[in-house]
């Protein structure tokens, strides 16, 4: 099996913003050197496995293993110089939903970058086109600063669809009540605790490495991280405030179902009061006996008429005497 198929890039970095492409076994002798070396993997491919196992021998099985494993969570492992770093981002991939979060599992140490993934990151080509262009990170510090602030930084127009589709369904609720806008609701809320999910653990990760002594991180890189740790905690304190928004939005959604239910029900109820005594005449004056009032009357009828009449305008003067109209 040729291990470098499961290679999907790989560069040396010159330490001026620009990378020098590899391929062959001038990938293996990179690796091998004192100049920093970024190689990114396919994760799916059995191949990877073999090329780490080779290259990155010195490396605890546990971290390989979970370089490579199928589902992971966001979280850090320091080893010896190096750190064992597995973050996510939003999944900006076609027919894909945003909160199905990819993630980028990294092996860093001074002189080599190794980077795993099962699904396509934006992040990772962002950094790639930039290394293409000579605007790319310098050293493994600012690699990770950059990898991290990419990541973020696709995560604000998703957060910012968040609130205005909650914005959409907080005015529909207001100016017509349906019972239709709890499903959209529901899935507002699903989304932002998928989201906290892997926010929180991210967070986590940033904060640990921005306060870790790893010699590969100076203090211009713990800045930057400063930076990128703020901006994920403005996205958990965001997600938070959503959350609590729709759980507001939906009790107003019921509390305005339930005023118009009990409006019906009053009207009906104001209905029912009304013809309740009419009901009782009609069918005490419509039982088969003798002796029933005005049965040889012809006009008897008109005059019942009238008279039913006359008490449902008395019952109606009531009722708004009593405010209850």
């Amino acid at each position: 099996m040729d291990d470098s198929a499961g290679i999907l890039y790989a560069a040396s970095i010159t330490g001026d913003g620009g990378a020098h492409p590899l391929s062959g076994e001038a990938v293996a002798h990179e690796i091998q050197d004192d100049a920093l070396a970024w190689v990114h993997l396919d994760a799916r491919h059995d191949a990877s496995r073999d090329w780490i196992e080779r290259e990155l021998d010195y490396l605890d099985p546990l971290i390989i293993d979970a370089l490579l494993a199928e589902e992971t969570r966001p979280r850090m492992l320091e080893f010896e110089q190096g750190a064992m770093m597995i973050l996510r981002g939003v999944n900006l991939n076609a027919d894909a939903q945003p909160e199905d979060m990819v993630s980028i599992r990294l092996w860093v140490d001074p002189h080599r970058i190794i980077s795993v993934e099962r699904r396509p990151l934006k992040a990772v080509k962002d950094i790639q086109d930039r290394l293409a262009i000579g605007n790319g990170p310098k050293d493994a510090g600012e690699f990770i600063g950059l990898l991290s602030a990419r990541l973020f930084e696709r995560m604000e127009p998703v957060m910012t669809e968040l609130h205005e589709r909650l914005d959409e369904v907080e005015e529909r609720v207001m100016e017509d009540p349906s019972i239709s806008e709890r499903q959209a609701i529901t899935a507002l809320r699903k989304q932002a605790i998928i989201f906290r999910r892997y926010f929180a653990p991210q967070r986590d990760v940033i904060a640990y490495l921005r306060t870790s002594e790893l010699v590969w991180l100076s203090t211009a890189h713990r800045r930057r991280l400063q930076e990128n740790l703020d901006r994920i905690t403005r996205y958990l304190e965001d997600l938070d405030a959503i959350r609590e928004r729709a759980q507001i939005v939906k009790d107003e959604l019921a509390n305005a179902l339930a005023d118009r239910m009990n409006k019906n029900l009053y009207v009906l109820s104001l209905i029912a009061a009304i013809f309740l005594p009419l009901g009782f005449l009609t069918g005490l004056l419509g039982i088969n006996v003798g002796g029933i009032p005005g049965a040889d009357l012809p006009s008897a009828f008109w005059i019942f008429l009238a008279i039913l009449t006359a008490i449902s305008a008395v019952q109606i003067w009531v009722f708004r005497l009593l405010k209850w109209l």
